[in-house]
């Protein structure tokens, strides 16, 4: 986990997150499909899966930003934020 965030600290609420629960695997699985292809953290309550998930999405928005990297453009617009 990161104590550092991003310069602009809502970058990440861009992007839509979800968790579901797989049957497959028998946990909640974690989301990210502007950044992350499949599932990236899984979990035994959605909760916990929810707040991984966060800090994985803001960790990674962060990771790209001090590499320079040109943000993904995400696939839901929100007009709120």
């Amino acid at each position: 986990m990161s104590e550092k965030r991003s310069e602009d600290p809502r970058a990440s609420d861009h992007y839509t997150t979800f968790v579901r629960w797989s049957e497959e695997n028998s946990s909640w699985i974690g989301y990210c499909p502007d950044l992350f292809i499949g599932g990236v953290c899984h979990g035994l309550t959605r909760l916990e899966v929810a707040a991984r998930l966060s800090i994985l999405v803001e960790d990674d928005v962060r990771a790209r930003l001090e590499k320079g990297e040109k943000l993904p453009a995400p696939s839901f617009k929100d007009s709120s934020l």
